[in-house]
């Protein structure tokens, strides 16, 4: 159920990701609209192919779980910031862009650390 929650959450980004990108392209000013579009665009595709890996078991499931998380509040926390300023002019809350992206690049450290544990459980050939 989660996994699949998940998924129905990565279209949602995608579709935002695109509204982003078209916003960004007639706008007068820009104001960061395509960096936002191609976070969630980006990042939308990660959380389709890291809910495979999950529910493959490639890498261990309770740590992707927190990777995709991190991945749809980061996303969602960077570009909303960034679309509510080019839209509204005003932030979601102070250094919500920030955070989202702190939030993002931990998230791909824990990529890194399912696996680096994926390499060191396999076994040898």
């Amino acid at each position: 159920m989660a996994l699949t929650v998940l998924i129905l959450l990565a279209g949602l980004m995608g579709a935002a990701g695109i509204v982003l990108a078209a916003a960004g392209a007639h706008a007068a000013t820009q104001a960061g609209l395509q960096s936002a579009a191609y976070i969630l665009l980006f990042h939308a595709a990660a959380v389709l192919g890291g809910t495979a890996l999950a529910q493959q078991d490639v890498l261990w499931r309770p740590l992707m779980l927190a990777v995709l998380i991190g991945w749809i509040i980061g996303a969602a926390l960077f570009s909303g910031d960034v679309a509510l300023r080019a839209f509204a002019g005003h932030r979601l809350f102070a250094f919500a862009a920030p955070a989202g992206g702190s939030i993002l690049i931990v998230a791909w450290l824990g990529v890194a650390v399912a696996g680096a544990v994926a390499l060191f459980q396999s076994p040898a050939p």
